[in-house]
Order: structure tokens, then sequence, then C-alpha cells
């Protein structure tokens, strides 16, 4: 055993405890009552603390300048530099206040700093760190409740008058071996002995289970745990769902009917002090590059378009639902007001539809691109599986509390597939995690609230498996209104059936499924190509100063042909990197924005049409989440009018039915946008057809008026104004004939033409003249398809 400068082999444990603490008080106060460690005793005698924090580098300076190996005795012998340290603290700290500690009384000493290969997962302990100071980083999934632990019990003899003292130790005991727990009962000779429980010392003794992080631990592969063991001040330092770092002794214990027998012992981790970390451990590594890179995508019109695209490039569509999702994962601003109440910034998102509309890739999207994401089915998951559940120790047979998927999901995302399986007695249980972001927990004799700060992407089924469009929305979505408030905003995703919709389709799946990496060409040969290949990436990566590519190399198998629909699409560890960037922005709402919202707000509470989900004042707060989350995105410090405008467009388009048609809804919102945006989107401009700005701009009027306006016009004096001009189609009549043609349509999917008739009576204002050049229009946009002059059909695309 080496020790110090001299070094040499020392049995006696005592003599070598002793060694170490002169070494250990020489390096706590080198220069006679001065320096930090001095200074931060006096500061715990003021504040009666016991516990002193030791850094590993301070000590590693203080081995190099006087030769001594006490930082690397720390890691591989804690067991016997332990104690000595702890000796040497309370020696400093009798002597600066000879009345601070009683004879019993112990000190303790926290180490930190570098541990290097000594910093581990739970998945990384194995048997050469036992009986060594690990590092332990991990989140926690189940915490028992803070029971004494006896040190030392008295017990009174009433026949000799005398009194017997009797220590415990137990594998977290630092010193001496282990002894038996049982209390005497008799002396030895055969008297009755009562136990003075006044006079016994006990310790605070608490049991929790560290998990590896989800975000670390391999797919595929059940995650690992480590039982700790908390004693005196470090009890109730944290709760399940908590990320901790714990230094402490890896040791082996004997289990119950083990151990003796077989020779398998269970490992616990005798915890040295405990250290809460943020969701986001790993700091944000950017550099000059990066930051450049990310603002000039911030600062591109198509910003939002093409940061949607990127998250999920290989689902065909949903552009509004990819939009949202990016939405989801920047969230809004959460806010803790100094009255106790809690606004949740945090976005929710439903999807039901069909199957094969790709809602469960859209799930797996989003935890691709989430830095913490937790992924579970509703047949899969109860409802104490989501949130909290009480369970029993096996060895102390104690309550135990364990965390739920929503708790170790805090400052993440939650993915729940197939959320339509899950029974209503389960499906209650997150009710209270969607709004209060909490779980409160009263059963078994314990009473607490466990944080569950996520955001909420769920996909379900109609009740019949499929959509079904001759019934209502409530009636095809089996959840009921409390819940469907929760979300934030719910998208119907439907199965389109047009000609042109599947072969473009059908051409995106191929061409994903046609994709080759480079270098593999389908034989065994190939699959070393291919990590040739990724190592090659890597490399290429490290050579550009450690900077992250910004937009995807162009492959016309996996992107098309560069035609003029071809979009650019941001690198997944770009995006990645641009979303850990803007989340961390905080906008303020100006007054602007404010009146906006609440006009819009107003418009939607008393439009009473038929809407996915009921408007409550839950709507209202939507509006600023999404219109703050789009703020961060274009990494603005104010929520402008632009960012209401895209929030209200999207939850528009999120609060109609999938058939309702797009123009149809930009129809019904005219007079409201007129009222409170007078300015449209860049998109929304876009998917407006042409002609009908056109002739929008030539018209009398700039705001187009709505289907329900058109129809309560009575008269003559409409259908006067709009026959006088002739040969003149206005914007309002071609969207009246497209929202009719649309209507009639989508009512039987399966037929393949319109009446013509049946458009002329949705139209009665409207000579056929004007209505056969609407739909002239529409076939030259390649939204119909021709018509037959024979039987008056327009046939379907």
């Amino acid at each position: 055993l080496r020790l110090g400068r001299k070094g040499g082999a020392m049995n006696d444990q005592a003599q070598v405890r002793r060694t170490y603490a002169n070494q250990f008080r020489d390096f706590l106060d080198p220069d006679g009552g001065h320096g930090p460690h001095m200074d931060a005793i006096r500061k715990a005698i003021n504040d009666k603390e016991r516990r002193i924090n030791v850094d590993l580098a301070d000590l590693r300076d203080f081995d190099n300048a006087n030769d001594s190996v006490l930082a690397r005795s720390l890691l591989d012998k804690p067991t016997e530099a332990l104690p000595g340290l702890q000796d040497a603290i309370a020696e400093i700290m009798r002597a600066e206040d000879p009345k601070y500690l009683q004879p019993t009384d112990q000190v303790y000493a926290s180490i930190s700093g570098s541990f290097g290969f000594h910093k581990v997962s739970p998945r990384e302990l194995m048997s050469p760190l036992l009986s060594k100071l690990v590092n332990l980083e991990g989140i926690v999934t189940r915490a028992s409740l803070v029971r004494p632990k006896v040190e030392r019990s008295v017990h009174f003899c009433g026949e000799t008058k005398q009194f017997h003292v009797r220590e415990y130790r137990d594998v977290t005991s630092l010193t001496g071996l282990p002894t038996g727990s049982v209390y005497p009962t008799r002396d030895d000779n055969n008297n009755l002995l009562t136990t003075e429980f006044g006079l016994c010392k006990y310790r605070d003794n608490q049991s929790i289970s560290i998990q590896e992080m989800p975000e670390n631990s391999p797919p595929g592969i059940l995650p690992r745990s480590v039982d700790v063991i908390l004693e005196d001040d470090l009890v109730d330092k944290c709760k399940p769902g908590d990320r901790v770092s714990i230094v402490g002794i890896y040791k082996a214990s004997a289990a119950r009917g083990m151990g003796s027998m077989s020779g398998v012992f269970r490992t616990l981790l005798v915890a040295n002090s405990v250290t809460l970390i943020g969701k986001e451990s790993a700091q944000l590594k950017l550099t000059a590059r990066d930051t450049r890179n990310i603002k000039r995508i911030a600062q591109r019109n198509d910003c939002f378009d093409l940061i949607s695209q990127s998250l999920a490039p290989s689902i065909f569509g949903h552009d509004y639902i990819k939009k949202a999702m990016v939405l989801l994962l920047l969230g809004g601003i959460e806010k803790n007001l100094k009255n106790g109440t809690h606004l949740r910034g945090d976005i929710n998102v439903l999807m039901v539809g069909d199957p094969g509309v790709a809602k469960s890739q859209m799930l797996r999207a989003v935890m691709n691109i989430a830095p913490l994401s937790i992924s579970t089915t509703g047949r899969g998951s109860s409802g104490v599986g989501l949130t909290a559940a009480v369970t029993t120790d096996r060895d102390s047979g104690e309550r135990r509390l364990e965390a739920g998927a929503m708790v170790l999901g805090d400052r993440g995302v939650v993915c729940i597939d197939e959320f339509d399986k899950m029974s209503d007695s389960d499906r209650v249980a997150i009710h209270e995690v969607m709004e209060q972001q909490t779980v409160t927990i009263s059963k078994a004799g314990i009473h607490t609230s466990l944080n569950a700060r996520c955001s909420v992407v769920a996909a379900a089924n109609p009740i019949m498996g499929t959509y079904d469009h001759n019934a209502s929305i409530t009636k095809n979505i089996s959840l009921a209104d409390s819940l469907l408030s929760r979300f934030d905003l719910l998208f119907i995703v439907l199965d389109q059936m047009t000609a042109k919709h599947d072969r473009d389709l059908s051409e995106h799946v191929l061409r994903m499924h046609r994709y080759r990496i480079p270098g593999d060409d389908g034989t065994s040969a190939g699959l070393f190509n291919e990590r040739r290949f990724e190592e090659q990436e890597e490399e290429d990566a490290n050579d550009e100063d450690q900077s992250i590519p910004v937009l995807m190399k162009y492959n016309r198998l996996l992107h098309g042909p560069r035609t003029s629909g071809y979009r650019d699409l941001l690198h997944t560890k770009f995006l990645k990197l641009y979303i850990a960037y803007a989340k961390r922005r905080n906008p303020v709402l100006t007054t602007q924005a404010c009146e906006m919202i609440v006009n819009n707000y107003v418009e939607m509470r008393q439009d009473a049409t038929n809407k996915t989900i009921p408007i409550t004042v839950r709507a209202l707060e939507t509006m600023i989440r999404l219109a703050t989350a789009h703020a961060k995105l274009k990494l603005h410090n104010e929520v402008t009018q632009e960012d209401v405008d895209v929030a209200f467009d999207l939850m528009q388009y999120a609060l109609y039915a999938k058939e309702c048609d797009e123009v149809e809804k930009a129809m019904n919102r005219a007079p409201k946008r007129a009222r409170t945006a007078p300015q449209q989107p860049a998109q929304q401009q876009e998917e407006e057809p042409q002609p009908s700005r056109s002739r929008a701009s030539a018209g009398t009027s700039d705001v187009a008026p709505s289907v329900g306006d058109v129809e309560a016009t009575e008269g003559t004096s409409s259908a006067a104004a709009s026959d006088a001009n002739d040969g003149v189609l206005t914007s309002a009549q071609f969207d009246k004939v497209f929202a009719s043609y649309r209507t009639l349509s989508m009512q039987d999917e399966y037929a393949s033409t319109v009446q013509l008739q049946d458009i002329e009576a949705l139209c009665p204002e409207m000579s056929r003249a004007k209505i056969l050049e609407a739909i002239e229009q529409l076939k030259d946009q390649n939204k119909c398809g021709p018509l037959d002059e024979n039987t008056n059909e327009i046939y379907k695309i």
C-alpha cells in the first residue's frame, strides 16, 4: 500500500486511517487557516451543516505538488481514504469551534469533479468497479419511504442496574465488519434487557433506483437499473422522474437466499453525493459557422416550410401536420406566476384517421428529432404505467413509488400510439398530466406530486376502424370532450382516393424502396461498404471544423427529379441543432398580437359550425402557444401579427374535418381575416388558385364572401350585380363553384363524375355560362376533369 511520499505497507486499519487523515489535513489547511477549503468549512459551521464538498481537481493539483496519490486513493480505495478525509474535516471543525460537534457526531465529505473512466451509466457498472468510487448518471424511477436505521442501541438491565450498548453495521458502513441487526433481549447472565429508545442513535435511510436515461439506452434492449442507498442529509434529495448525478461506492451484498449458496450477489451504490442535472445535461455545442447557418435559415421566407418538410421527408403530404409537429417540438413558454398559477407551454397533438396514412410514422419522426422522447402504445400501457405506481419492495416489503412514462418524459415528448385502444379508466389518468402537468399520488399512505411537464403526441383510429363520412365527427371519435379539449390540435387524417394523389404517393414510396446507401450493392460485401461509408461521413464531418452540414445531399432516387416542385431539405443533425437553439428563445407578446388573438378567439367561439374539438378557453391558450412557438422558429424576440396569423391558419385547418377543402375554409375565414389580419402569410397565398387572386384584385371587393354569406344573400340585387358584368367571373363566384364541386365530389367518393345540375342547384344566383367558365378554369388548373356535354357530367381526377 502506497501512502503519500514515504509509502509502505501498513496492516493496522486505524493507523492507515490516521495516516490518510494527516495527509488530508495538509490538503485542507495548507496555509494555516487560509484557503478555499477552510472558508468552506467555516461557512458550513455558520450554516449548521456537516457536509463539505471536495473537488478532485484540487486533489490532483495537491498530488502533483506534493508527490502523493490522494486522488487515486479516493477513487480506487474509498473505504480506506474517505474515512480519513472525514476525520480531517472533523478535526478542523472542532479546532474552529469546539462546541459545534459532539463526540459521536459525524461529518461527511462529498466528492465532485472529473472521474474519468469512473463516470459510468447503470449499464457500465461491472465487477471491476466493485469497492471503487464511481460517478453514476441516470434517471430516478423508484423511491422508497424514508426510514430510520439504528446505529447504536442502549439497553438497561433491571437486575444489575447497568446499561448495555451495542453498535450495528451493515454493507453501507465504511469501517468495520457488518454485524447482526437483532436487538439483544437478555444479557450474558440471561437477565432481561429493556431498550432505551431515547438513548439509541438512528440514521435516516432511503433506497432509490437509478435507470439509464431513455435517450442513451440502446434501442431494443431493456434499460438497466441499479439500487442506490441514501443516508442522513442525502435522503429526499430527489424524487421519481428527476435526472441525477450520484457519486458513491459500488458494493456487493448477498441477497436473501442467495450469495452463500450460489455465489451470486446483488449490487448497490452507497451514495456520497447527489446532484440534480437538467434535462439537457450536455451543453449545446455551437460553432460560429453553425450560428451563422441557423440565423441565415431563420431569415428565409420559406423557413417554416423548409423545416416542416425536413422533419419527415419520407412521409408524403401532411404539410400542416408536419408544421404542427415542428411547433410542438419548439413549444410555447411555461409560466409560473407569483400566486402559484402554472401555465403550461407544451403543445399536445392528436391524430385520428384511417389506417395506412402514416400516423405512426409521424410519431417516429418526432421521436427521431426530439432530444427526449418516450414511446408507448395504448394497449401496452395502463393508467399507472403512464403516470406513477405504488409498488412493494421485494427485499424490504415496504411501499415504493415508481415513475411512469410521462414522469420519465419530463421536459420531453411522450408519443402514444393506438390511443383509442386504451380503456376509459386508464385514459382518465392522463387528464391531469395534459393540463396541470403534474401527477398526484394519494394511495398506500403516500401523498405526493410528481412533475410531468411533457408534450403528448397521440395517434388513434376512428370507432369503426375507418372514418365514416356519413356520420358526424363526434360519432367517429370515441373520446370525451374533456379529453379532446386538452389537445391543442386535432387532425383528422383521411385516405384520399383520387387518381392524382395515388399516383404521386406511389412514385414517392417507390423512390424510398429503390434507394440504396452508396456502396451497398445488395450483397454481404455491401454491408461492409455501408459501414465504411458511415465512417467516412463521420470523418468528413470532423474535418469541416466540427460544423454540422446544413442541407442534405441531393439524390435523385431519394428526392425525386429536380423540378420546380423540389425543395431543399435540412440535414437531420442540423435540424436537431436548430430546434435546440430556437427552443431557448423567450419571445413576448405585443399589443397588436394580443388584439389579433382576442378577435380570432371571439370569431371561433361565435362560429357554430361543426368542429373537431370543442372551442373552450383552452383554445385561446393554444393560439398563444402556437404563435409563441412560431416566433421561436423565426428567432424573434416578440410575437408579431404574422406569428398569430400562422397559428390561426393551423388551428382553422385542425378545427375542420379533413374532407373540408382548403379553399372552402379560406372562404369561411375571409370575413374574420378581414377584421383581424388584413395580410395573409405567403404560404396561404400560394395555396389559393391563381385565377382567383387575379380576379380578386380586379374585382370590386377585396374580401371574398364565405359560402354562408353567399347563401344568405337574398335576392335579386346580388344576382343582378353579378350578371351585370358580362363575361367577367369574380373571385367569389369562382370559389363558390370550386367549393360546390368539392362538396359534391366528397359526398359520393366512389362515383367518378359530378352532375352539372347539382352544382347549379348549389349556385342558384349564377348563370350556367359563368359556371361553365369556372369549371373550364378548374380543368386548366388540374383541379377537375373535363365536362361531358352530352350527359352534363364533370369527371373527377
